[in-house]
């Protein structure tokens, strides 16, 4: 069989199925026989005063009584007006001092100011065979390593290594920060 053929069979085939399936569609729904219609009608009949409960009547007089007619309104949901904006609060004076008292100073923190923050990351733990712990840190470019009581990079000392977290203080002993696992 030469492929033209072929490719006309099976186009054939497809048309004749797609037909096959807009008949069943279109056609009319087969009735079915009277005696199932009867038993049914009996089965639903006596089961529907059950189900649907007491009957009510329909008052007919209030279904014919006429309505109001809509009235004439200035809102038009298609047309744009800004929103009126809200009326502003009254500025809220702050308390008057005591007459004999003079004019408020703020409060200015005596002593030195605290140190910089230590910019060191706690990246890994490496726990060596004699049980002994060494932290693994750095500051972005390079990478640190000390166990408790050494200064790394020459400013920073290690004072205690945990499990996720290493506490560091500056090298002359001020600023005590405690740095996570993962980092500041």
């Amino acid at each position: 069989m030469t492929p033209e053929r072929r490719q006309w069979l099976l186009g054939g085939g497809v048309v004749a199925v797609l037909g096959v399936a807009v008949w069943l569609q279109m056609r009319p729904a087969a009735t079915p026989a009277p005696a199932a219609v009867t038993a049914r009608a009996r089965a639903r009949a006596s089961a529907e005063p059950a189900a649907a409960g007491p009957m009510t009547s329909v008052k007919l007089p209030a279904l014919e009584q006429g309505r109001d007619e809509p009235t004439d309104t200035s809102r038009n949901p298609f047309r744009f007006q800004p929103k009126v904006a809200p009326a502003l609060p009254r500025p809220v004076e702050p308390p008057r001092p005591a007459a004999g008292a003079g004019p408020s100073v703020p409060a200015v923190p005596t002593g030195p100011p605290p140190p910089p923050p230590i910019p060191l990351k706690f990246i890994g733990l490496v726990e060596k065979a004699d049980g002994t712990k060494v932290a693994v840190l750095t500051d972005g470019r390079v990478t640190l390593y000390g166990r408790e009581g050494d200064i790394i990079d020459g400013r920073y000392r290690i004072v205690k290594i945990g499990v996720e977290s290493i506490e560091l203080t500056h090298a002359d002993g001020r600023g005590r920060q405690t740095v996570r696992l993962t980092g500041q």
